[in-house]
């Protein structure tokens, strides 16, 4: 992997001068993980944040019951445990690799001085995490005041904008990682999928997800149209 050009495509790293780009491949390491592999836990020393290359990661915090909560699920390109670096405190959830997963890793100190000597990667790194907190709160909002057929229509869409508007989906992590992104049970979201499938809106075939009536999913999505059934 060309780590020069693989960090430049980065949101978090983008436009900086190439000076800077080296400077940061010399000081990212790279990490592999196996599926269900801990990256780290809740509460441990944050002493860097992560890219993931190939492969995803889920961020999830644990109730007093054991219970799971996914946060997010991070794929190739995005970062995750940036907070740290600016707190200089602990990570606040755990991370845990999806599947076989490559990644680069941030050591704290050693980007702080490369920020020190170029403010810009400030800028980009709080731009960065600005819309990771929109995207946060948005969850939070959904998971209060929307149903599960809405909050699954609006991740189905969202699928669709991160592949330029395309009808044609694969569902990129197994169903109950999904179930539990959105806050239901498996059983409910396999009925769900099925509602939508009967009634014209998606087609569905294993992980392949089509979208056959973008406006009424975009509508069930908000919480203008109601699931039948």
């Amino acid at each position: 992997m060309n780590k020069v050009k693989f960090i430049s495509r980065l949101p978090l790293f983008r436009g900086l001068p190439i000076e800077e780009l080296r400077a940061l491949a010399e000081i990212a390491g790279t990490g592999t993980y196996r599926r269900d592999e801990t990256i780290f836990l809740d509460g441990a020393e944050g002493h860097g944040f992560y890219v993931v290359v190939t492969g995803k990661v889920k961020i999830y915090k644990l109730s007093p019951e054991g219970k799971e909560f996914v946060l997010h699920v991070v794929g190739p390109e995005e970062s995750f445990a940036e907070v740290p670096v600016f707190e200089g405190r602990h990570y606040p959830a755990n991370a845990e690799a999806v599947e076989d997963t490559r990644v680069l890793f941030f050591p704290r100190e050693a980007l702080l001085r490369t920020i020190r000597r170029d403010p810009s990667l400030a800028m980009n790194m709080l731009a960065a995490l600005s819309a990771r907190l929109r995207e946060f709160a948005q969850k939070m909002e959904d998971l209060s005041l929307k149903d599960v057929p809405s909050r699954l229509s609006a991740y189905v869409l969202h699928l669709s904008e991160r592949r330029q508007g395309s009808d044609d989906l694969d569902l990129d992590i197994k169903k109950g990682l999904l179930a539990s992104l959105i806050g239901a049970k498996q059983e409910s979201l396999s009925r769900i999928l099925a509602r939508l499938s009967a009634q014209g809106i998606i087609e569905v075939k294993g992980k392949r997800i089509r979208i056959l009536d973008r406006q009424k999913l975009k509508k069930i999505a908000v919480g203008d149209r109601a699931l039948i059934g």
